[in-house]
């Protein structure tokens, strides 16, 4: 299969080179123009470059963002056909990734995906005479004129933003410079290496309690490598969970339908009505199509579905600046309902077969274990070979007990026994 949860993904190969030339030309048929970017990865401009010379092959104009966050190539594609977005977001350097994105911000649906799998096997070579063109363009600008004409920004707002060497340094810390805030900028540099783990996790992020309260400021603000994904600590330097971010998004837009994943805490459904979907911002985007004004993954993927079905790491950014000039954000997420959830890991290079083992109809997606006290959810990574674990409980024992089964389910299959 070669779409994972997020397109297209995988560690770097000359191989996948010849794909990207592919994939471009193939997904040329949509229409006569795409927007072309990359995250700061040092094998995003040969995949970008491949990608760009598929989709000129076949006659359709290129407009090339250079390096920019996924929404922001995203907004831009808005009155364009295509965006085409290199980056394997939070995975370590050695990944990369291609991201096909309609123009509402969407990523590809799986009927899309199975058409281009489907047209990466024709020819779609034209002639010399009907090249397309490369044109450059300026995304950042774009995304910044519609970010900061709706939302208002706190005027000497103190806040630090760590952009994780990514493609958030493009945009993030000057346009809230440029909306009045002033930001202390960590890690702006987007050279290709990452000084810590890109995935935006508080266990990644030792350094940041200490620098929001030196800095004295309102909050913290931290993207992967391609700032679809927003993660904050509040004033205080406290690592605000996603679950709790969701909550508090949804409370300051007003957001009564909010749609969420089957990971996310069942403390949402206190605050608002809540549609559940697989994990994976695609499905997010999928179902706001149809129903919710707020959607999200509590990993750190915001949706918000007036401005784009794309997760918006740097339209969240400006957003929670401009709740800080507002609310005490610490009191507020002190007040919101809170159940033990747990998370980990275990790497499998059979994850997916392994999930077929335990009975899941699609792997990524997975099962869920739910008792009166509690839930688990199993499933395989979408761009790892890992198997994932989501427990959550009303108290930690029951957390505990709920990762237990789900670990015991898969060590089971593993070792080939039936686990009554």
């Amino acid at each position: 299969m070669l779409f994972g949860s997020s397109g297209i993904r995988r560690e770097y190969s000359g191989g996948f080179a010849d794909l990207a030339i592919r994939v471009g030309a193939a997904a040329a048929s949509r229409g006569g123009n795409a927007v072309v970017g990359r995250d700061a990865r040092t094998t995003g401009q040969v995949l970008a470059d491949s990608v760009s010379a598929g989709l000129l092959s076949v006659g359709c104009d290129v407009y090339s963002c250079g390096i920019a966050p996924t929404p922001t190539v995203a907004c831009a594609a808005r009155v364009h056909d295509l965006g085409v977005m290199i980056t394997a977001s939070h995975n370590p350097e050695e990944y990369n990734g291609i991201k096909l994105l309609n123009p509402d911000g969407s990523s590809f649906t799986a009927a899309q995906q199975t058409a281009m799998e489907e047209a990466l096997a024709q020819d779609h070579w034209a002639g010399w005479e009907s090249q397309g063109h490369v044109h450059d363009l300026d995304a950042v600008s774009i995304h910044k004129d519609v970010i900061l004409s709706t939302l208002t920004l706190p005027e000497g707002l103190d806040v630090v933003v760590d952009c994780g060497n990514g493609a958030g340094s493009m945009i993030t810390p000057s346009l809230l410079a440029d909306g009045g805030v002033r930001p202390l900028a960590l890690n702006a540099n987007p050279n290709g290496r990452f000084v810590r783990p890109s995935e935006p996790l508080e266990t990644n992020l030792p350094y940041m309690p200490a620098m929001v309260r030196k800095a004295n400021a309102a909050c913290g603000i931290v993207h992967d490598g391609d700032a679809d994904r927003m993660m904050a600590f509040d004033g205080k330097g406290r690592y605000i969970g996603g679950d709790h971010l969701l909550m508090l998004f949804a409370k300051y837009l007003g957001a009564r339908r909010v749609v969420t994943t089957a990971d996310a805490s069942m403390a949402i459904e206190e605050v608002a009505e809540v549609r559940r979907t697989p994990v994976g911002d695609t499905y997010v985007s999928e179902e706001l199509l149809r129903w919710g004004d707020f959607g999200g993954e509590p990993s750190g993927a915001w949706i918000f579905p007036k401005n784009s079905l794309c997760p918006d790491g740097i339209y969240a950014a400006a957003l929670l600046c401009e709740i800080a000039g507002e609310w005490d954000i610490a009191d507020e997420v002190a007040l919101m309902p809170t159940y033990p959830i747990l998370r980990d890991s275990v790497r499998l290079e059979n994850a997916r077969d392994l999930m077929d083992a335990l009975g899941a109809a699609v792997p990524t997606d997975g099962i869920r274990i739910e008792e009166e006290d509690g839930w688990c959810l199993i499933r395989a990574s979408g761009t790892e070979p890992k198997i994932r674990f989501t427990a959550e409980g009303k108290d930690a024992a029951a957390a505990q007990k709920m990762m237990e089964q789900g670990k015991a389910r898969v060590s089971a299959a593993r070792h080939g026994r039936d686990l009554a």
